[in-house]
């Protein structure tokens, strides 16, 4: 049995997890992750994804007892495998909501920080706990994190391992919302779907031009803009968005996502 599976409806595309009961990142889940996330990825269908791990937990973590076997070779390989599947997810062209209930620890935080948006609920508590074991992150926590909520609140983070709550996380700007634990995915679905009926090559770029264009020095990050710019040029939602602009005003287009 698969332990994630991809889910589709009006357009979204859930990655949810599923192994009970929380939802462990073992090297099995993580090759299931794998197989979902490039379907994902692939499908026309689906112009926006959530990832979910279901309403009680969004993924606690690591599987320590799979992890704790291992010598530096196999650890190697086995991190080697789980941040190249969270890099596919961070590539995505396409909005991606991380939708989590419950806990997020280690690398289930470090999942959620791949999306672009992350909805907490009330009752979540997430934290990278990994010095207490005697490592560190090794997933993206060290490097995503603090380009999301600045270098010291990073640290604070990770230098104590300690959780943090869903109130915080918002403060901080680790949860973009907050919403009931009940409302969670909904609120995941309501958020995709506002991207679904979008020009998915002009949603793609503008992805790719933010993420990317953060790692560059800005005259070379605004060629990169420039370089997207214009090759959405030659597209067809580009020329249905200028026409339809021009007949109707703006924010009226039809876009066929070509």
């Amino acid at each position: 049995m698969a332990l994630v599976r991809l889910e589709v409806a009006d357009g979204v595309g859930t990655v949810r997890l599923d192994r009970p009961p929380m939802n462990a990142l073992s090297a099995a889940l993580t090759a299931d992750l794998r197989v979902a996330v490039q379907e994902a990825t692939e499908r026309r269908d689906i112009r926006a994804v959530v990832l979910y791990g279901g309403e009680k937990v969004f993924a606690a973590g690591a599987d320590i007892k799979e992890m704790a076997g291992l010598d530096v070779a196999g650890i190697a390989s086995w991190v080697r495998d789980l941040t190249g599947v969270f890099e596919l997810i961070a590539r995505i062209p396409k909005p991606v909501i991380a939708a989590v209930t419950g806990w997020a620890l280690g690398g289930g935080l470090e999942l959620a920080l791949c999306a672009d948006f992350r909805v907490f609920a009330d009752n979540a508590k997430v934290g990278l706990p990994e010095i207490t074991l005697g490592v560190i992150p090794g997933a993206g926590g060290t490097q995503r994190l603090p380009r999301l909520v600045g270098p010291a609140r990073a640290k604070d983070l990770v230098f104590s391992g300690r959780q943090v709550r869903a109130a915080e996380a918002e403060a901080i700007g680790l949860a973009d919302r907050v919403v009931p634990a009940g409302e969670v995915y909904a609120e995941a679905l309501r958020l995709a779907g506002r991207y679904v009926a979008g020009p998915a090559l002009a949603l793609a770029a503008a992805k790719q031009a933010i993420d990317d264009g953060s790692e560059l020095a800005l005259s070379e990050a605004l060629r990169l803009e420039s370089a997207l710019f214009v090759g959405l040029f030659g597209t067809e939602d580009r020329r249905l968005g200028m026409d339809s602009f021009i007949a109707n005003g703006p924010g009226k287009a039809d876009f066929v996502g070509r």
